[in-house]
């Protein structure tokens, strides 16, 4: 993949109840900082790729063109917009990469934003169901509802996973805590997050409020160039290896806990990378809700089907552990602006290769996996990233 693209700079808000009114706002705020980051112009920039989720959020669609509102100076870029559930920024950004793979352009600027907690909470729910098969699964309780039943039906098969899931959430927020862009910077208790609670109720199903991601505004920006373009910027992060997986959007046609799409795009990354999991420094994951980080763990291979308690238990995803996985805290921390997610994810990872991290640093990263998925397992994405420069 010699012309793979590569990150050459980045932005990231704060995630959480932003202070901007709209995304036009919000990536004025950080595109012209991902460009300062990178050390271009406008005029080095060759297309504009836009990742925001919408549907209902906000009135205001045709995303590709806020860009250009937001930064008058990129106004006569090509942009296009794109839309791939909570993958949407990991899809903005696999297509400007094929962009500059294909030889359309040298540099590209991929644009994650999301402003949701504007909208009624009432409304949030409904909006997020668009995700699922809303012929059979449009009447859960949110998309919390549809992870809910997952989590329901994996204690069926394989015995009560509370504790576990408990685990999870408490070691996110711990890393949250570490980290400046985090929504939430408060650390929790395994204890407290396996309590039901005035603070701590239950949501769906056997998931708790501490189980389920939050419901942020954000955005977050990457600049990707062409590897000849990369070899004279100050910094480079290469693509080992990239694929995306799909599998059924309906529930009931398929064993919904095997998480087959994102087995499969791990494994063909690993393969394409020539590398096992034993050679990644950190993972950041898709942990929408802490059922969907434990079935990631089975995923990717840190366990058997019906085993990914005992990586949490055993410590392996823990900032010290084997393989330390959301060192920023993940979604269940950081936030989860939908439109922003996948692109937040690879900004936190290419920190964490330049050594840029700050709190969230870990020792000597070489290799970081990233993982974003868009529904329930149905559009999945896996990258592996190293420095190169």
């Amino acid at each position: 993949m010699t012309q793979q693209a590569q990150i050459v700079g980045w932005a990231h808000s704060k995630f959480g109840k932003a202070p901007e009114e709209t995304l036009i706002e919000l990536m004025a705020n950080t595109v012209p900082e991902a460009m300062a980051h990178a050390g271009i112009g406008a005029g080095d920039v060759d297309g504009i790729f836009v990742g925001t989720y919408n549907n209902g959020f906000s009135k205001q669609a045709f995303e590709g063109a806020l860009v250009g509102m937001a930064v008058p100076a990129l106004a006569h870029v090509p942009a296009v917009h794109l839309e791939n559930a909570c993958a949407t920024g990991s899809a903005a950004l696999y297509a400007a990469l094929d962009f500059i793979a294909a030889g359309r352009g040298k540099i590209a600027l991929v644009v994650g934003a999301e402003k949701m907690t504007a909208t009624p909470g009432a409304e949030i729910g409904d909006i997020l169901l668009t995700a699922a098969y809303r012929v059979e699964e449009g009447g859960a309780a949110g998309f919390a509802g549809v992870f809910g039943q997952i989590a329901s039906s994996y204690f069926q098969k394989h015995g009560d996973h509370s504790m576990e899931l408990a685990m999870i959430a408490a070691k996110n927020h711990a890393n949250g805590a570490l980290n400046p862009y985090a929504h939430m910077q408060k650390p929790f208790t395994a204890e407290f997050c396996n309590t039901v609670s005035d603070k701590n109720p239950l949501v769906a199903g056997p998931l708790r409020r501490t189980d389920c991601s939050l419901v942020s505004d954000g955005a977050a920006v990457l600049v990707v160039a062409h590897p000849d373009v990369a070899a004279d910027m100050q910094r480079a992060i290469a693509f080992r290896a990239r694929n995306q997986a799909n599998d059924v959007l309906a529930l009931s046609r398929r064993d919904p806990t095997e998480f087959a799409g994102p087995r499969t795009a791990w494994a063909k990354s690993l393969e394409q990378a020539g590398i096992t999991l034993d050679d990644l420094d950190m993972v950041e994951t898709h942990d929408c809700f802490t059922i969907a980080e434990l079935l990631e763990y089975e995923a990717m291979g840190l366990a058997e089907r019906g085993q990914g308690g005992r990586v949490i238990r055993d410590g392996i995803t823990a900032r010290d552990g084997k393989l330390p996985v959301n060192p920023s805290g993940g979604l269940k921390a950081r936030g989860h602006p939908i439109g922003a997610t996948g692109v937040s994810q690879h900004v936190m990872a290419a920190m964490q290769l330049t050594g840029t991290a700050g709190t969230m640093q870990l020792d000597d990263v070489q290799l970081a996996g990233v993982f974003n998925m868009g529904g329930a397992a149905v559009a999945s994405y896996v990258s592996i990233l190293e420095r190169v420069k």
